[in-house]
């Protein structure tokens, strides 16, 4: 039977869940500093900010001046340290937790740290029978290759720009020989998803986006984003395609400042060691969702958490259903594991 003792040796564990990657940089930015402005500093500490309040609260509120300004009417008071960036730039970083508080109060949504992580498979067709697959890393290649390469990397890096402005985790392919055993140019070209959705297994990523993209046409380029189960499709460029995947994302997992705190218990079974415990324990206390947890009962492999959930019972079973770490049992449908009369959901370990 685990022991109720195992809570104090657990704090030796470091353990993040598989689905998502820690944003560490959520609170922080590179902002021109113009010397032209009569305070170049406060200057770039509104500009850091709005791009900041992009990443945690969502495009509505960081393109709303007035609303930005009646919320943080001094920027400055929220900074915890700066530097000068080359090309006359300042980094700022801010009190992340002085701002959620500020966010939270004021009624507006908080995007936390614990995001899932999107693997992007992107197959360009240059033209002139140049057809490629964007990897993570350009491989070594020979010098007639090496447009080839540059070109494949700048569009690599608009897509991982865009994706760090949005505070949005995004990884490509390593495009190893496992990748290319499993599907090719043409499978991704031609909507063979399933084959995609396969070898994308091994990446344990809980959101994939294909991108098919004609740079030198006058065609739109096409993309699939799986998520939860559906599929959505969209056109346009890269910048665009990974802003609305932010955005739909952040629709899911933020939190409004006005959700209400509700009590839900947890019942997490396959908990057969310390490593699992800790493991859970981690996942549990990383969430955003939660405020609070404690341990309600012990039995065997079983443990109830009685957890303090922003948002309530739907919004803490959207959030532990991405968590890699713990998947859902019980009936089938959308529902899983949930019982609303007895605000129950249940799980089970799996590492």
């Amino acid at each position: 039977m685990l022991k109720l003792r195992w809570t104090v040796l657990v704090l030796a564990f470091v353990a993040s869940p598989v689905w998502a990657a820690e944003v560490v940089s959520l609170y922080s930015a590179q902002v021109p500093l113009d010397q032209e402005e009569n305070d170049p500093r406060a200057h770039a500490y509104k500009l850091a900010l709005a791009d900041v309040l992009l990443r945690v609260s969502g495009s509505e509120l960081s393109s709303d001046v007035e609303m930005v300004e009646l919320l943080f009417p001094n920027p400055a008071s929220y900074v915890v340290q700066f530097r000068p960036g080359a090309d006359d730039t300042l980094w700022v970083s801010f009190d992340g937790d002085a701002i959620q508080n500020t966010l939270r109060q004021a009624g507006q949504t908080v995007w936390g740290s614990d995001r899932p992580l999107t693997l992007i498979w992107l197959a360009v067709d240059w033209g002139q029978g140049k057809r490629e697959i964007i990897a993570a890393d350009s491989p070594v290649r020979s010098r007639d290759e090496a447009r080839s390469i540059d070109r494949n990397r700048l569009l690599r890096q608009r897509v991982l720009d865009i994706a760090e402005r949005r505070g949005l985790p995004v990884a490509f392919p390593l495009l190893d020989t496992i990748d290319l055993q499993n599907l090719s140019f043409s499978d991704i070209w031609g909507g063979f998803d399933d084959a995609l959705i396969a070898a994308s297994e091994r990446y344990e990523a809980d959101t994939i986006l294909v991108g098919r993209v004609r740079p030198a046409s006058s065609q739109r380029n096409r993309w699939s984003f799986y998520f939860g189960g559906e599929e959505r499709t969209w056109n346009g460029e890269p910048e665009l395609v990974i802003s609305q995947v932010a955005d739909l994302l952040a629709s899911e997992f933020a939190i409004s400042g006005s959700a209400a705190l509700e009590t839900v218990d947890v019942t997490i079974t396959g908990i057969e060691s310390v490593e699992a415990f800790g493991a859970v324990q981690n996942l549990l206390a990383g969430m955003t969702v939660i405020e609070q947890f404690s341990i309600a009962e012990v039995e065997g492999d079983r443990i109830r958490f009685r957890v303090a959930a922003i948002g309530g019972t739907d919004r803490l079973r959207r959030a532990l259903r991405f968590s890699g770490l713990i998947e859902q049992n019980g009936f089938e449908g959308d529902r899983i594991g949930f019982d609303p009369y007895e605000q129950t959901l249940e799980f089970f370990y799996s590492p």
